[in-house]
């Protein structure tokens, strides 16, 4: 098993230096037509550090100057972006290029037209892909729970997903959500995974716990734990800063709100790389709760729907898909999951998948938004 990952993650490698090696020698070739041969080595420069900056900056980690790193590997992040939508256009700039020469078009009025509208493609991408991640929207949802809530009719929730705090996203994204999630009032904040981005040492350094303790509610501030924090580790260690703050993070726990509902969370599924003991099944998570009693579960990634309904999950709460954060990648993930994003009814249940407030990777997000939901709920039976 060690050996077959160690292969796919050095063919995966060998698959990405051949990617920025041909993106590369395309961007070379332009910048030599427009600004000279003698400048190549500025190009190069520039794009080895946008190619590997971000593997770069992980590898190194541990000897890098915190600022170096955190700098490299945003710029490295950046690079992701330009990667995949490079390589999503230079095929067809080539062919045109051969087209264009085919016509009579001097080779390098060809390359520097066709290189210039590829240039501004992806800026155009870049710029439109930053507004969609750093403006976070609301989105409502209104359901319906057939149970009581003792005394409740109403509940509404707040939900944030994939926060993906770290070198990218920092206090001034994070002060964007508290201010979103507190305009909303909600009675509850849900936090369904992957608060992290990988490392926990951002979020301590930046003290950004001071910002994300200012997150409030009558009936309390909950969160599960995503594959990212699995990633960074120190599980123990974010438990306890999320406590001191007035955050609990439910590690396959249940709690019961207001003598009305419960609020279940679930270790992520990442789990069982650290732990050979994994998680509970949700049936065995929800074995001790009342049947009568609503039950929203927070489960980080979308799966195994019609489990949790079976086991009595009333509300089904995820995330971690980012909805593809970088289209087509949406068509991907629409294929990996029953839902990869929005509202789907499963037998009594509802389940609702976020987009995420965060992302993962370059701060691009192309054909998804970042998003906080507004969760509007009734209880009892209609009528």
């Amino acid at each position: 098993m060690k050996n077959r990952m160690i292969s796919i993650i050095f063919g995966f490698l060998l698959l990405y230096v051949a990617i920025t090696l041909y993106i590369g020698w395309n961007g070379r070739v332009f910048w030599n037509t427009v600004f000279g041969p003698s400048t190549g080595w500025a190009f190069t420069t520039v794009w080895a550090l946008l190619a590997y900056g971000y593997l770069a900056a992980m590898l190194l980690r541990r000897i890098l100057p915190y600022p170096v790193y955190s700098a490299v590997k945003l710029i490295g992040t950046y690079g992701l972006g330009i990667c995949m939508y490079a390589l999503l256009s230079l095929p067809i700039a080539d062919v045109a290029v051969a087209l264009l020469r085919w016509s009579g078009m001097e080779t390098s009025a060809a390359v520097s037209i066709v290189g210039w509208i590829v240039v501004l493609l992806i800026a155009l991408v870049l710029a439109i892909g930053s507004r969609n991640a750093w403006s976070p929207v609301v989105r409502r949802y209104d359901i319906r729970i057939d149970k009581e809530a003792g005394p409740r009719k109403e509940l509404r929730i707040a939900v944030a997903s994939d926060l993906h705090l770290g070198t990218t996203i920092g206090k001034p994204h994070l002060a964007r959500l508290v201010e979103r999630v507190q305009a909303l009032q909600p009675d509850l904040v849900l936090l369904p995974g992957d608060v992290l981005d990988d490392s926990i040492e951002p979020f301590v350094r930046e003290r950004m716990g001071e910002v994300l303790g200012r997150l409030s509610a009558p009936l309390g501030v909950y969160a599960s734990l995503g594959n990212h924090e699995y990633i960074g580790g120190h599980i123990d260690e974010y438990v306890e800063r999320m406590k001191a703050i007035g955050i609990r993070v439910l590690l396959d726990e249940v709690v019961l709100v207001e003598d009305s509902f419960y609020v279940a969370g679930r270790k992520d599924a990442a789990v069982a790389r650290v732990d050979k003991s994994g998680r509970l099944s949700v049936a065995e998570l929800l074995k001790g709760t009342d049947p009568v009693v609503p039950v929203v579960l927070l489960d980080h990634q979308p799966r195994d729907f019609g489990t949790a309904a079976a086991a009595g999950a009333d509300l089904m709460l995820s995330g971690h898909t980012h909805r593809g954060q970088l289209m087509p990648g949406h068509l991907i993930t629409r294929r990996m999951f029953e839902l990869d994003w929005g509202y789907l009814r499963k037998e009594a249940m509802h389940v609702i998948v976020s987009s995420g407030f965060g992302f993962w990777g370059p701060p691009i997000r192309i054909g998804s938004r970042s998003e906080v939901l507004d969760i509007r709920v009734t209880f009892g039976r209609e009528g």
